[in-house]
């Protein structure tokens, strides 16, 4: 299988995110489908349906997130330097409206764009990948074509 490439810090929520499903909401979601049962008929019971499916999704992200993990290249990136790559903190300023945006170029599993983190995968930071200070990018999304200059490059 491939290796999923993620920082450390997207490791770290996500193994966090892990423990807590299974030491708080397992345990809690098997207590409330206890109770459910002590109702009566289950056919008729909307606790109990709810509880099972809280169930099911719990489970199911365990399962996700497990395999998430197992699969983890965990890159540091303190340790990089130069042009964009994975891992790197860019500035960019919208060349048409003047707006500055900043983002982080993460792994898919950890990728957050209201938090500034952005999916290695998406149009900007491919676009991105191997540019340098100063440069100018073209990205096609799905609003159209936008124009961005690159003013700094952070790993931190």
């Amino acid at each position: 299988m491939e290796k999923i490439p993620m920082t450390r810090a997207g490791f770290t929520a996500l193994d966090e995110e892990l423990k807590s499903l299974k030491s708080v909401e397992r345990p809690a979601v098997i207590r409330a489908i206890a109770e459910a049962r002590e109702h009566g008929d289950l056919s008729e019971n909307a606790e109990y349906h709810a509880a099972r499916e809280k169930q099911s999704f719990i489970e199911g992200r365990i399962t996700q997130l497990e395999a998430m993990l197992s699969l983890a290249d965990v890159i540091d990136t303190a340790k990089l330097s130069g042009p964009i790559k994975f891992g790197a903190t860019v500035t960019l300023v919208d060349e048409d409206t003047d707006e500055e945006k900043t983002y982080q170029i993460v792994g898919e599993a950890e990728a957050d764009i209201e938090r500034g983190l952005l999916n290695i995968k998406s149009p900007l930071a491919r676009a991105l990948i191997g540019k340098d200070e100063g440069d100018s990018v073209d990205v096609k999304t799905p609003g159209g074509e936008r124009t961005y200059e690159v003013l700094s490059i952070r790993y931190v």
